[in-house]
């Protein structure tokens, strides 16, 4: 369905509204609500319909209120409600753990769900000691059931972003074909590929690679180097040798982007010398502790609950742990350049956001640890909502997991967990 509005105005006004459009948010908030009313006004001779479902109200950090449609038969008297109940999805086992669930949530609208479709399996939960041990089980069974079924016949789910970075690999590692949602892997995230980017310089700053990663870099954090500034450089590197050798001795006529210059080549130079006695990790935190990098990611962000910038660049600084030098971790992380991620029949990876509105006859949703599936810093029936989208995308087979560690340190298995499988 696609959000759509018809106004009709005369002796009759007729008012259809309709939410829900893959890639869009679904929910409204106040302010349309409230154009809803003035579109209606007065006029008894109105009629409207609505559609939604509140139990899949998850968009409240873009304004959206669930309230809107909770509320709708105080603020509209007379209305009627039809509810559709009858699910033809998923399987009884999993609306059940739907069910289960939702239940707990005090703000819903009570109702049932209903399905004509065959008994299937149980939900099945897989438990690991770590994120790298989670995402090793998912795999295995990934391979398992592509004895019989397709690749994109799967989904794996995840509360946040961050959270993609050892699915990926391990997917990759295994050779197995797969989709992101967005398109961007990992690495090449805006915030993680800038760090990276500073690695390639510092590794080889001679090189067409560091030159390349100048130019991205060059403005980050904002030096006011804009592409004018840019275009001169390399017009004046023709035939005098690479970008950041030039960059060193063209003369700036500007003082603050000559001082700004000057800075960043200090930084480079002093990360140069110790390239080759500095594990990459420990590379990583001196460039962000020199930049105030973290800070300046987040100034101007608009907070989204499902991709936290700082989680992606702690999750590159572990992933970077595993590497003894700069060249080693920067061959990886551009081993995901390869089509194996753009495959349209690999296995579909995205957020629980991004797969609202769609199906999958396997799903496996992780992360199952308190602090992440319910998001420590999110309302927690918003969170149980958004729960509630992860699961209710299956068709067939259901697969929930989580970790007794995470990022290091050991955690409580999500309460989630528990009220899915009735012991709540």
């Amino acid at each position: 369905m696609h959000r759509k509005v018809h106004v009709r105005f005369g002796g009759e006004s007729t008012v259809t509204c309709q939410t829900g459009s893959r890639g869009l948010p679904y929910d409204t908030n106040p302010a349309q609500m409230e154009l809803l009313k003035n579109l209606i006004g007065n006029n008894h001779g109105s009629s409207f319909y609505v559609t939604g479902d509140d139990w899949q109200s998850i968009y409240a950090f873009t304004g959206a209120s669930v309230s809107n449609i909770l509320n709708f038969q105080q603020m509209f008297p007379g209305s009627k409600q039809f509810i559709l109940d009858m699910n033809y999805r998923s399987t009884p086992q999993i609306l059940k753990a739907c069910l289960n669930l939702i239940k707990h949530n005090v703000k819903k609208i009570e109702k049932k769900l209903n399905t004509h479709n065959s008994d299937g399996d149980q939900v099945m939960i897989l438990q690991a000691s770590n994120e790298e041990d989670e995402a090793l089980r998912i795999v295995n069974e990934v391979m398992d059931l592509a004895k019989e079924y397709l690749y994109r016949d799967m989904a794996i789910l995840y509360r946040a972003n961050n959270q993609s970075r050892v699915i990926e690999e391990t997917l990759s590692r295994e050779k197995i074909p797969y989709h992101i949602e967005n398109g961007m892997t990992f690495y090449e995230k805006p915030e993680v590929k800038a760090l990276l980017d500073y690695l390639r310089l510092i590794q080889d700053p001679h090189s067409p690679e560091g030159d390349d990663a100048l130019k991205g870099i060059l403005n980050i954090p904002n030096r006011y180097i804009g592409k004018r500034f840019i275009n001169q450089l390399e017009e004046y590197a023709d035939n005098q040798g690479n970008l950041y050798q030039v960059l060193k001795k063209m003369p700036v006529d500007v003082p603050y982007l000559r001082k700004n210059i000057r800075e960043f080549t200090q930084l480079i130079d002093s990360l140069i010398k110790r390239k080759d006695i500095t594990e990459p990790a420990e590379m990583i935190l001196m460039i962000r502790e020199a930049l105030d990098y973290d800070n300046w990611i987040t100034e101007d962000d608009i907070q989204r609950p499902d991709d936290n910038l700082i989680a992606n660049i702690n999750q590159l600084q572990m992933a970077a742990s595993k590497y003894q030098t700069i060249p080693a971790l920067l061959n990886y992380a551009d081993s995901f350049k390869e089509l194996n991620r753009k495959s349209e029949d690999g296995v579909s990876l995205m957020t629980i956001h991004k797969a609202k509105g769609l199906e999958f006859p396997i799903v496996f949703v992780i992360g199952f640890v308190d602090g992440v599936l319910p998001n420590c810093q999110g309302d927690v029936e918003e969170e149980r909502r958004i729960a509630f989208v992860g699961i209710s995308r299956a068709m067939k087979l259901l697969y929930l997991s989580y970790s007794t560690s995470y990022l290091g340190r050991a955690v409580k298995i999500s309460p989630f967990l528990e009220e899915i499988l009735g012991k709540k």
